[in-house]
């Protein structure tokens, strides 16, 4: 009953009627992981996928240098790692439990079976496929057209419009892992959080960020200003 009413939840679901929840359900393998826990390494066997319940999860790659670039962080209600599923590929990153993290695993060839009996998953699998494809497409764009102070203005912009539009709110992860999301280097981060509060664009106190100057923050994450 817990897991079928997790599931519920769950916009990978909507429109299952409570038998359908059950069979999803029926698969479900319950799993728990520590916060820095891997969940699956870069080149393993891609044997099934995941839905987040609580905590959160970091997938990311790693460089022939060491360092380390974060491509996304999933919360709960959100699927990761589809795509082997469909492919029978390898994961082609590694996965670890940023925080104490509670897990629904899905196994590759139980999924299949319950899409060949209820074709409405497929589509809400593509629909959730096809939001990954735009964010991952916004990541790109980023690292690769802005320069570093106009993906960090972009990024506060998006956690004040995920919070309401709110002026005021909670970094969600912590600004080592930011960097890394960012692709830069802590101490760079640092500094242009420092410019930001000079320039009276942002306020900072600990985690908390409070938006002074929308319009100006906008500017710099359109690149139509610079710091």
């Amino acid at each position: 009953m817990d897991i079928r009413k997790n599931l519920s939840q769950v916009d990978l679901f909507n429109g299952l009627s409570l038998q359908q929840l059950d069979e999803v359900a029926s698969i479900v393998a319950d799993k728990k992981y520590k916060k820095g826990e891997l969940i699956f390494a870069d080149g393993d066997d891609g044997i099934g996928f995941y839905i987040v319940i609580s905590g959160r999860v970091k997938v990311y790659k790693v460089s022939p240098d060491g360092k380390e670039q974060i491509m996304h962080i999933f919360g709960p209600g959100q699927p990761f790692a589809e795509v082997p599923v469909f492919e029978g590929s390898r994961y082609p990153a590694n996965a670890d439990a940023m925080e104490p993290s509670r897990l629904f695993f899905f196994p590759k060839k139980a999924f299949v079976e319950l899409i060949h009996a209820n074709p409405s998953l497929a589509m809400n699998m593509l629909a959730s496929l096809s939001q990954r494809l735009k964010q991952f497409s916004y990541l790109i764009e980023s690292l690769s057209l802005k320069e570093v102070p106009g993906r960090l203005a972009s990024y506060l912009l998006y956690l004040s419009d995920k919070n309401g539009s709110i002026d005021e709110f909670d970094l969600d992860i912590a600004k080592s892992q930011l960097a890394s999301l960012l692709g830069t280097i802590p101490e760079t981060l640092s500094r242009i959080f420092t410019k930001l509060s000079q320039k009276e664009l942002i306020s900072i106190n600990g985690p908390k960020i409070m938006i002074l100057d929308r319009t100006g923050l906008e500017y710099l994450a359109e690149g139509e200003s610079k710091l």
